[in-house]
């Protein structure tokens, strides 16, 4: 999948972290559109190009979203939920951007196919290796060469085994 000027979708109510963020997008040196919606209503809608969000030219699909949990009117976890119950959007690539660490939060994302948990403040260095991963998965690459995604709370073994213990 050639993902030459493919969009990137960051899900943000915070204008700091929206700052930081797109800081660190340049830094990185990343040239894809970015586009931000400011809560989980707005999120749902870009996604599923409904409203002011109808045009596809000005509001593509991005082949990533960047999703925070903690937002307004819709909760970031609603909208992993919505995104995987909409064929059309159900094998986007997620990755969780948060200030939670909450072990509920982390179980609930991977549960619902998220592709990497990371927790803010975002530096250049995890995003950089959360887009790179992502690209290599969505080219085709073989599971064992797409890189760690450092930071990454959904490689914490330990955690989501424990999460499973307590379900049982």
């Amino acid at each position: 999948m050639n993902l030459a000027g493919r969009t990137l979708l960051l899900v943000e109510d915070n204008e700091d972290d929206v700052f930081i963020f797109t800081r660190a997008f340049k830094q990185a040196q990343l040239t894809h559109p970015l586009q931000v919606a400011r809560d989980g209503e707005e999120a749902t809608d870009y996604l599923l190009g409904r409203g002011a969000f109808a045009d596809r030219s000005k509001f593509p699909l991005p082949f990533l979203v960047l999703l925070d949990l903690k937002l307004p009117l819709k909760s970031g976890l609603e909208v992993l939920e919505t995104i995987r119950e909409t064929p059309a959007l159900a094998n986007l690539c997620v990755v969780v951007l948060t200030s939670s660490a909450e072990e509920r939060d982390v179980v609930r994302a991977h549960e619902l196919g998220a592709q990497a948990y990371l927790v803010k403040p975002p530096s250049t260095r995890p995003l950089l290796d959360a887009i790179t991963a992502v690209k290599a998965r969505l080219s085709g690459a073989p599971a064992s060469v797409i890189p760690k995604i450092s930071g990454n709370l959904l490689d914490d073994a330990k955690l989501l085994e424990r999460a499973a213990t307590k379900r049982e």
